[in-house]
């Protein structure tokens, strides 16, 4: 019985501490001026906030194979969520010709990828 009170409250701090991560996400989001400063906090804010979310389920359920999958799904968004917002900065240096006026980025080139 004791030991079913802790896993809720540590479940429950988990999910508390992905719901702030989140919400720090969408403040970052709306408060920063320039698109690759958006995506940086969403892409660190997003990872971490799963994380804390699916690791808070993960303790809820014990150990099954829906926490393994959820686990799974965590690693998977773990490596997949930075890169994929890593192209996205890459597509926005390459396209965007007044990039200079608003940071400091090393010119793109692309025989270099």
């Amino acid at each position: 019985m004791i030991v079913d009170w802790i896993r809720f409250w540590v479940a429950a701090a988990l999910m508390l501490m992905g719901l702030l991560t989140f919400i720090t996400a969408i403040i970052g989001v709306f408060r920063m001026d320039y698109v690759l400063n958006r995506i940086h906090v969403a892409a660190k804010c997003d990872t971490f906030g799963l994380m804390l979310s699916f690791s808070s389920l993960i303790v809820i359920l014990g150990w099954s194979a829906a926490s393994l999958k959820l686990l799974m799904i965590i690693l998977f968004l773990w490596i997949a969520n930075p890169v994929s917002s890593h192209l996205v900065a890459h597509m926005e240096v390459a396209t965007n010709p007044d990039l200079e006026d608003d940071c400091e980025v090393t010119p793109y080139d692309p025989d270099t990828d």
